[in-house]
């Protein structure tokens, strides 16, 4: 191969960056464009909180399936098919609610299954894409490919704030489902065309390149059959890495969910100004992933998996809880905007350690555990999107925002307890 020559592995990665990116553009864009839906359909905070939990129900129930799937029809297929899945959801939440569906019941009712088949499209992305990496990447370079796809989806979550406001403000919010749309048939259109679901039946694939991605696999988990992954469910890392991910996206679903409403309610900027000012957590988030797995990679080829990926799990952990709490009780506005963004990149710091961890663990299996991982991890999600609403109208959106911290605090000492270095050792059945 020739030594200018960008390895296939990265090539295909390339294209999943650009679903990743995708992904987000698409499922963010109602965070935005609840500005103006909740006035016009006659929703309270509340009720678009549901709304917007809905999503996270389809998207963590369906991780574990998504990921079984992933690891029954490849890759290649499954994606395809919940691509065009998601395409069609983000256009009938611009179609249906308001229009078909008149009465506040009706809008509510239409808008609560959309999105939940909406985040039923969006679960198997993110446990497929960690079983590419782990087939298509060298023992010990996961985190890096990882951390990568983070800054994809943050990219993505960073061009949606201001493209969609604009949008909204000069065509409506229901343009704003749609304009996306031609976008994704020609993404998912390129990754039926270039992917494959193992590295040795794609056509570009070189002999050294293949050798080195299937070097250093004997002591890893070793493929006993399809079926054994149920007994993921009873691995301890699996588990304790589960609950871990549920403390950082309940930090990263604060920003998710709430943050564009948090800027313009209780911060005072316009839309338009929000539309750029919300981009800053994602954007700073972008570049601290790519950092974060350059890290973990690093860490774990120097002093051994267990330690490389707890400690930047740990330090972006603690930083989101210090930073979240910093921002919120910032009496200045822009300052609040800059350390909440430092916050965000935080998480997105450690992203690359969780699943690089639960691929040192789940090898073969990795979709599945990845599965089950962002289960816990999502759940956050289900809890996020209406608690804060809940709680600010008892206590204020500062207070309620800050019990981030605390769920932060207790992710990072959980990692105490995470062994890498213990591979999950299936029972053939």
């Amino acid at each position: 191969m020739n030594r200018h020559q960008i390895p296939v592995r990265w090539r295909l990665f390339g294209v999943l960056f650009l679903l990743s990116f995708l992904s987000y553009l698409m499922r963010q864009n109602i965070h935005v464009a609840g500005e103006l839906m909740m006035p016009e359909l006659r929703l309270s905070e509340l009720e678009m909180g549901w709304i917007y939990a809905s999503f996270i129900w389809g998207y963590a129930l369906f991780q574990l399936p998504g990921g079984i799937a992933g690891n029954r029809f490849g890759p290649r297929r499954t994606l395809l098919v919940v691509g065009l899945l998601g395409i069609l959801a983000s256009g009938l939440t611009g179609l249906l609610p308001g229009l078909l569906f008149q009465s506040t019941t009706g809008v509510i009712a239409v808008l609560l299954l959309v999105r939940f088949v909406m985040g039923i499209a969006h679960a198997p992305m993110y446990p497929v894409q960690a079983a590419v990496v782990e087939r298509w990447f060298p023992v010990g370079q996961w985190a890096l490919p990882n951390a990568v796809s983070s800054t994809g989806l943050t990219l993505g979550a960073a061009a949606a704030q201001p493209l969609v406001a604009l949008v909204m403000v000069y065509w409506g919010w229901r343009a704003s489902f749609y304009v996306f749309i031609p976008l994704g048939l020609g993404l998912f259109g390129l990754w039926w065309w270039y992917a494959r679901d193992n590295p040795v039946e794609h056509p570009a694939m070189g002999e050294d390149e293949l050798k080195a991605i299937q070097a250093n696999r004997d002591d890893l988990t070793q493929e006993v059959g399809f079926s054994a992954w149920k007994q993921l469910i009873r691995n301890r890392e699996t588990l304790l890495l589960a609950m871990s991910y549920f403390s950082l996206n309940y930090v990263f679903y604060l920003f998710f969910t709430w943050f564009f409403h948090y800027l313009v309610k209780e911060l005072g900027f316009s839309i338009l100004e929000t539309g750029f000012l919300a981009a800053l957590p994602w954007v700073t988030g972008a570049f601290v992933a790519t950092l974060g797995g350059l890290t973990c990679d690093a860490l774990c080829r120097r002093i051994g998996p267990r330690l490389g990926c707890r400690i930047p799990a740990m330090v972006g952990l603690t930083g989101a809880g210090c930073l979240l709490y910093a921002g919120l009780y910032s009496t200045s506005p822009y300052m609040a905007v800059a350390l909440l963004s430092l916050c965000f990149a935080s998480t997105q710091f450690a992203e690359g350690a969780f699943w690089s961890a639960q691929t040192f663990v789940a090898g073969p299996y990795t979709a599945p555990a990845c599965g089950l991982m962002n289960t816990g991890g999502n759940a956050a999600g289900i809890v996020v999107a209406p608690l804060m609403p809940f709680l600010a109208q008892h206590v204020g959106w500062v207070v309620a925002l800050s019990t981030g911290t605390v769920v932060a605090f207790a992710g990072a000492l959980l990692w105490l307890f995470v062994r890498v270095d213990r591979p999950f050792e299936p029972q053939a059945v």
